[in-house]
């Protein structure tokens, strides 16, 4: 889970995207990433200007923030210190024996036969187990 996580923070930290904007009358009406923004439809034509003497100023703003990803993300090993090589193979080799499996049933005792009881010591000592 947790290099899925790591994925996923690369891939967004290396993604560039623009995000535009469009502001009606200084209020933000629509945002669209990657495409371009389809306004709110009361944009002024060029043709209505033209024929009236007097000016108006559009109300109508369009804005683009492109944010730019990462370029490079290789790592310099010949910048690495010996101390953090030696950290980076010994965790690389302790992570590894975690999943190695281990023999549960061995015993060392099969090859060896009990004693004889002679005499009963729990009787001599008067210890029971209860």
């Amino acid at each position: 889970m947790l290099s899925i996580a790591m994925a996923v923070v690369v891939l967004f930290s290396t993604l560039s995207f623009t995000i535009n904007m469009h502001f009606c009358g200084g209020t933000l009406v629509e945002t669209a990433v990657f495409q371009k923004a389809k306004g709110c439809g009361m944009e002024m034509d060029q043709t209505t200007t033209e024929r009236c003497s007097i000016t108006m100023k559009n109300c109508c703003d369009d804005e683009q923030l492109a944010i730019e990803g990462q370029d490079e993300l290789q790592l310099q090993v010949d910048k690495i210190s010996f101390e953090q090589q030696l950290f980076i193979t010994s965790f690389v080799h302790a992570y590894s024996n975690l999943f190695e499996e281990t023999d549960v049933d061995i015993s060392s005792y099969e090859d060896y036969r009990p004693p004889l009881v002679i005499r009963r010591i729990y009787q001599l000592d008067e210890t029971y187990l209860i």
